[in-house]
């Protein structure tokens, strides 16, 4: 056993012994002084990749039976085979069903205490960086910086998190005054973390207590770790993974949300448990019920942390309901028209489209299509993540909007071919991102501003494309040109996009 992870978890101190005895490895060989450029404050998307850097790791599995976890969260039980724990309790976990897993609770002398079924996201292993306050897996530069200059975080509060961006490894975001820096932290050959190649550190524990004792470049002192939200699990409970039919008596309706053709949206609550978003359907009478049920279903194993959650439906007497997880910020296009959304730089509103286009991809990924991307159906949650919404229930619902009333078609977001021909591809919803960044880096700005419907319709079909915005970088506008093109097999794919919005455009 590494010590380690001894320091790490002084708590299990007793277990350690009575698994692996007495026996302590030696200590971690010192840092080394290596000669290098200084890594100041830098932006992590647009640097170039350092040779000596490490991709990311990818996130911990909880698949080894009777390995040891430590509770990341507090969990309240909602249903009577689930268990209920404080932060900080310890685990045996020994079975694994989707994103939960059977598990005891046990004391620091390896006694069990209780038997249930736990959220697997709630754990880590006790020796994982998971387990550290301050580490917060990965995370884009946009989060960080919204997580940071949340109200409840101070000056030299600080995160380190893995970068979205492909092999960039480990990044240490710091609050300072009112701005967020960002240092990439390096490997050298012998495995040792720096910030500065001067100053080695034989772990990210190692790192993070030296610069809490001392000054970061042009930044100061560490100070407390950022403070963070629970997550929200991915099912209302663990029985709800398969049985998604639940009713309506189970679920209690708040607030408007908005107003739809064909559905109303209320912010609701199920059992007084989980706060959620609620669809109530109003035109049932058009739906294909059997379609509806197998597009539910196959919805329902749709997991990516850019789409929507599908938590259940409620079909057992009309009006239909659909519910999902509640997103606090409402849709993209009210957040980038309102206040926060007005504030963001140009690097910000490129993260939100590369997040979009993840979630496009992975749909790219499962053969599904959207039929109706645009800023409206893209949803911003409490930690501005943003997620695809109303994806594939499009084709069920037999809505005026998609089928028979040709000018309630959403011209304006539709590719050429999907309007005359009703040709309906992962390709249109390409040519659909293209009208969605225009959206993006105007701050929620109305496409083709001057042209009716049937104009937009007759002059794309003539060759014309928006002109680029105003400070709309050019390899963006660029991007959006590929996504317009007439062929539809000219049009980059969702993850070519993810990446040049990541490696270009940042």
């Amino acid at each position: 056993m590494d010590e380690r992870l001894r320091r790490a978890c002084p708590c299990l101190e007793k277990l350690w012994q009575r698994i692996f005895g007495d026996k302590k490895s030696s200590p971690a060989a010192g840092a080394a002084g290596r000669t290098g450029a200084d890594n100041a404050a830098y932006n992590d998307d647009v640097e170039a990749q350092s040779p000596v850097s490490t991709p990311p790791q990818a996130e911990e599995k909880l698949s080894e039976s009777g390995a040891i976890y430590t509770a990341v969260w507090s969990f309240e039980a909602r249903h009577q085979d689930e268990l209920s724990f404080q932060e900080g309790d310890i685990f045996s976990v020994f079975d694994r069903n989707g994103d939960w897993c059977t598990a005891q609770k046990i004391d620091n002398n390896g006694r069990v205490l209780d038997t249930g079924i736990v959220p697997i996201y709630y754990l880590s292993k006790a020796e994982s960086l998971r387990t550290q306050p301050w580490f917060f897996g990965f995370m884009s530069r946009f989060e960080a910086q919204r997580q940071l200059l949340g109200a409840e975080n101070e000056d030299g509060s600080f995160l380190i998190r893995q970068s979205e961006k492909d092999n960039c490894g480990y990044v240490l975001s710091v609050r300072s005054s009112n701005l967020v820096k960002h240092f990439k932290i390096l490997q050298s050959a012998s495995g040792n973390y720096y910030v500065e190649p001067y100053r080695q550190f034989s772990s990210l524990v190692d790192l993070v207590a030296h610069y809490c004792n001392n000054t970061l470049i042009n930044t100061g002192r560490l100070s407390s770790h950022c403070k963070r939200k629970k997550p929200n699990t991915s099912d209302l409970n663990h029985f709800t993974v398969d049985q998604w039919e639940l009713p309506k008596e189970e679920f209690t309706l708040q607030e408007e949300l908005g107003r739809g053709y064909f559905a109303d949206v209320y912010k609701g609550r199920w059992k007084n448990h989980i706060s959620v978003a609620i669809k109530i359907l109003k035109n049932d009478s058009e739906l294909d019920h059997s379609e509806f049920h197998r597009e539910v279903q196959i919805l329902k194993n749709l997991r990516h942390r850019h789409l929507i959650k599908l938590y259940a439906v409620c079909t057992n007497s009309v009006p239909y309901y659909i519910v999902t997880e509640l997103m606090e910020k409402g849709s993209l296009l009210e957040f980038l028209r309102g206040t926060e959304g007005q504030q963001l730089d140009t690097a910000s509103l490129v993260d939100m489209a590369a997040q979009v286009a993840d979630g496009m991809s992975y749909l790219e990924e499962q053969k599904s299509i959207h039929r109706d991307l645009a800023a409206r159906n893209v949803l911003v949650s409490g930690d501005y993540i943003c997620k695809v919404a109303d994806f594939g229930l499009a084709r069920v619902i037999k809505d005026p909007f998609y089928i028979s009333a040709a000018q309630n078609i959403p011209y304006k977001w539709t590719s050429p071919e999907a309007i005359s021909h009703g040709m309906y591809s992962i390709m249109s919803d390409v040519w659909s991102f293209g009208i969605l960044l225009f959206e993006i880096i105007t701050y929620g700005g109305i496409p083709y501003p001057a042209l009716s419907n049937m104009e937009v319709w007759e002059q794309v079909e003539q060759g014309y494309r928006m002109p680029a915005p105003a400070s709309c970088p050019e390899k963006l506008y660029q991007i959006m040109l590929q996504c317009w093109s007439a062929n539809p097999d000219d049009r980059p794919h969702f993850k070519t996009l993810k990446v040049k919005l990541d490696s270009e455009m940042a």
